[in-house]
């Protein structure tokens, strides 16, 4: 995943008051009714805001297919966009820095706005109904339910459930990302599990098919490592192993048989099969903080930085690391990237943006480099990391790169290596993400 500093907090949240009302999109009228007088449950502090107005919401229409959607952030506010057509279909506003999330249930997204994780209904999803199932549109728009955080930090999906965490606090929420739709419904939030770190730090959290939960270790000075502990409810979950041999840990991914990974400034981190395996990069500050992992493979793509002082620094290279042998491969691409320029494709490819505005297709095995297809111009990152710059997210066999200093959208088809579509957009873009439906 790409991962970076969380954001100052939003203008519009706060932590202390009922979060304000916006349109519930695509909830039924008793869902609305329950959500303006009823707290949700899962975990102390969520409130469900009432509608904004007593206008009644749009009804779903039935589809049908499943209708993938597209979520960006620009300054003011969210944009939608079908994904098939590139045409937008929902906005909302929203001021502040806000970074995107899927929320694991193929509808929503999680928008992590400082101090909380406000849900954001993208308006396409599909209801299982025997041999078959359903799928709906609705107008997509920010839904009056969050998850409390004062320091809204990463949202990691993995074996099912959903897992929130929180930087002020080392508050960990768990939940089954398959129950979000239908609590929402209800008019409350799926209940959580519930664990917090001895110590608040940037961090992120995983759990395991098992129930095991993988949690980084720091505090507001420093990060040095993972724990793992044994699958339980909250506190009653129990260490089973440790490594703290990696300065700055940051970031995570999953690769093949389930092999969890974290960056440090000098290598990374392997949780597999019950052990921690420690490969340690080559330079001495040989920094691996933003991975991109594969079902289909067993190789995790990251970024590769050797220079701490730098402001930012334009690495060429980037790592490929092996879990099955603990293997690091580094591969000199020949141009700059930024943290948002790594995807997996739907073969385990490796997928780098350059700066020179081609996107690498890399053979994570061999790290030869099959191709570079052309999608944007050349570009320079900023040494402001909130800044927009392109930005890729891939969905199924599409890589959808964003170009901001043309106010465009690319969908990139990976079969034929071709740019498929092109689309200008009402905003320019910042953070780019996407629902199934």
């Amino acid at each position: 995943m790409s991962h970076h500093p969380n954001p100052t907090p939003s203008r519009l949240s706060t932590q202390k008051r009922r979060l304000p009302a916006w349109p519930i999109a695509a909830v039924g009228l008793s869902a609305l009714l329950l959500a303006a007088c009823a707290a949700p449950g899962g975990s102390a502090g969520n409130e469900a805001g009432a509608p904004s107005s007593s206008t009644s919401t749009p009804s779903p229409k039935e589809a049908g297919a499943p209708t993938p959607r597209l979520v960006y952030t620009h300054d003011g506010g969210i944009g939608v966009l079908d994904a098939t057509s590139l045409e937008q279909v929902g906005t909302a506003e929203l001021e502040g820095f806000n970074r995107l999330n899927p929320a694991g249930d193929g509808r929503h997204v999680f928008v992590s706005t400082g101090d909380a994780f406000r849900l954001f209904d993208a308006g396409a999803w599909s209801e299982p109904h025997g041999d078959h199932s359903h799928h709906y549109v609705a107008e997509p728009g920010l839904t009056g339910f969050a998850f409390e955080a004062n320091k809204a930090g990463h949202v990691v999906l993995h074996a099912g459930r959903t897992v929130l965490f929180n930087d002020g606090s080392g508050k960990v929420e768990s939940f089954k990302s398959a129950a979000l739709g239908a609590a929402v419904e209800d008019g409350k939030l799926p209940a959580t599990d519930v664990y917090t770190t001895p110590e608040a730090h940037h961090g992120v959290a995983v759990e395991l098919e098992d129930g095991k939960l993988l949690v980084t270790l720091g505090n507001e000075e420093s990060r040095s490592g993972i724990a793992v502990l044994s699958a339980g409810k909250g506190q009653e979950r129990q260490e089973i192993v440790r490594n703290e041999d990696c300065p700055g840990v940051h970031g995570e991914a999953v690769a093949a048989g389930e092999a969890v990974v974290v960056g440090c400034e000098n290598g990374m981190l392997i949780y597999k099969d019950g052990v921690i395996t420690k490969v340690s990069s080559p330079d001495a500050y040989g920094r691996l903080g933003n991975q991109a992992g594969s079902e289909k493979s067993a190789v995790i793509l990251g970024d590769y930085k050797v220079d701490k002082a730098a402001k930012p620094e334009r690495p060429t290279r980037i790592s490929l690391v092996n879990t099955e042998t603990a293997a690091m491969q580094l591969v000199d691409i020949g141009t700059s990237y930024s943290f948002r320029s790594l995807g997996r494709g739907p073969s385990g490819e490796a997928l780098v943006l350059g700066t020179d505005g081609g996107l690498r297709v890399i053979d994570p095995l061999s790290g030869a480099v099959t191709s570079t297809i052309p999608v944007v111009a050349p570009w320079e990152e900023s040494a402001t990391w909130q800044d927009p710059r392109p930005t890729l997210f891939v969905q199924g066999s599409t890589a959808f790169v964003t170009e901001p200093a043309t106010q465009s959208l690319h969908a990139v088809d990976l079969k034929t290596g071709k740019v498929a579509k092109s689309a200008k957009l009402e905003h320019t873009p910042n953070e780019l993400t996407g629902v199934t439906g």
